[in-house]
């Protein structure tokens, strides 16, 4: 299929990360746009406030009616909707109707997409990339997963620039339907098992992924990752690991900045300042470094640009920062980001109690990462669990917060989200975090407030 004789696009679940990139890009392109999403939010807000109409009830067959017209209307729809869904049900009888990922496809075979996948860190990763090349010579679009910092937006639309950054999602195994001019792998520990079913298939899922890059095209990838290589051009990378192709070393702060040294073979980028703290982030920043420097980048484009990234909204993303109290709220939902998250808070707080407030995100996986949640949560002075956000899932039996609690201990207790902005006005000379994917954002704004006002 191609988006030949399209006038109109409709998403369903329009107020997703993902979608409504998609729909600004194509409102931005000069297509109509409309779309359903289950609740308002300050993304749907934004949404209708830059022309899009969004409603918020199922209409079933009842679109608005200039999207009735199935010739000149594709509609766009997430895999988090249910199938059931009445307007769903309807379209997919008369409409043109693709997944999200399937739209990217169809844009990356119509510019050189470069793709960012892993389990962690390719929301970051993907936002610094489009945003370092955007201040180079070579200007690119972007389709990101998160609110980038310096763009505040999580889309960014060149129509002259012949590269688009997109962020390949291993859900639903999206990431199977780009076709990429070159990628980036950022980490591959298993994840998504409701929908891969083992560690085995996961792995499989990746390698699929790389593999779709033909003979010589690029393959950037964190040192270690079991990746087979098969056609593509891997190049590897990691933190003070010299067996890896591009290297950083002497990761110090000073001076409320992060640096590191660089190594390409034999040559060497000596005290190369990253905008965002954190050895996570030092991982993405290299990288990037490789993959804008493959491109043709210039070393002193590269720098700028790694210095001046603010970073992504609800990653390391400080609220207060003062000399008594720190507030940092991070998306982190899996054990490895949170021991990222927790690592980086103890290098840049040594002498600080740390208080982190996690909600887990879905049933599934906090089964199956259990272990690793109780292990990384455990590392926090104090854990306070929120019940489960359950997304698209229904309730498992035996698993819940409360296990999670009675598993850490002492120092875990479980809150609701009202106890939760109730308890921390109390909270003196800290750093707190406020961890996870579901809608623990809701109370950012409130835990910020009462923070602020000590």
């Amino acid at each position: 299929m191609t988006l030949d004789g399209i006038k109109r696009f409709y998403f369903i679940g329009i107020g997703g990360i993902g979608m409504s990139a998609l729909a600004r890009y194509f409102k931005a392109k000069g297509f109509d746009v409309a779309g359903y999403d289950k609740t308002p939010s300050p993304l749907t807000n934004e949404l209708e406030s830059e022309g899009i109409a969004i409603h918020f009830e199922d209409l079933g067959g009842n679109i608005p009616s200039e999207y009735q017209n199935t010739d000149s209307t594709l509609v766009v729809y997430t895999p988090a909707i249910p199938k059931n869904m009445g307007e769903l049900v309807y379209v997919q009888q008369n409409h043109k109707v693709l997944k999200r990922s399937e739209v990217l496809g169809l844009i990356t075979q119509t510019s050189k997409g470069l793709g960012v996948a892993g389990t962690h860190g390719k929301t970051t990763t993907s936002t610094m990339l489009a945003y370092v090349l955007s201040q180079s010579h070579l200007k690119c679009s972007a389709f990101l997963g998160g609110i980038s910092s310096n763009f505040n937006s999580n889309v960014l639309v060149n129509a002259s620039a012949e590269y688009s950054v997109i962020e390949a999602d291993e859900f639903d195994r999206s990431f199977l339907r780009l076709k990429p001019f070159a990628s980036i792998i950022t980490a591959m520990d298993p994840d998504h098992l409701d929908i891969y079913g083992t560690t085995e298939s996961f792995i499989e899922g990746f390698q699929e992924y790389a593999d779709k890059h033909k003979e010589n095209q690029l393959v950037i990838y964190k040192y270690g990752l079991p990746l087979k290589q098969t056609g593509f051009k891997g190049i590897s990378y990691a933190i003070n690991q010299p067996d890896a192709q591009v290297y950083g070393t002497e990761l110090h702060y000073e001076n409320g900045c992060f640096l590191m040294n660089v190594h390409f073979g034999n040559e060497t980028w000596k005290e190369v300042v990253l905008g965002l703290p954190g050895i996570h982030n030092a991982e993405n920043a290299l990288a990037v470094a490789v993959m804008c420097k493959e491109l043709g980048l210039s070393e002193s484009e590269i720098r700028s640009g790694l210095q001046s990234f603010k970073g992504v909204k609800r990653r390391f993303e400080y609220q207060v920062r003062t000399e008594k109290l720190v507030y940092i709220d991070d998306y982190a939902h899996h054990p490895t980001e949170i021991a990222a998250l927790v690592s980086s808070v103890r290098l840049l707080y040594p002498d600080k109690k740390v208080v982190g407030i996690f909600q887990p995100h879905l049933f599934s996986r906090t089964r199956d990462f259990e272990e690793g949640f109780v292990r990384e949560l455990s590392r926090l002075d104090e854990a306070i669990i929120m019940p489960i956000y359950p997304a698209r899932e229904e309730p498992i039996p035996g698993v819940t917060s409360d296990e999670l609690v009675r598993k850490i201990g002492a120092k875990a207790s479980l809150k609701t989200p009202d106890q939760v902005l109730e308890y921390v006005k109390a909270i003196e000379n800290a750093v707190v975090l406020t961890i996870g994917a579901g809608d623990i954002d809701r109370i950012v704004p409130e835990v910020k407030n009462s923070l602020e006002r000590k």
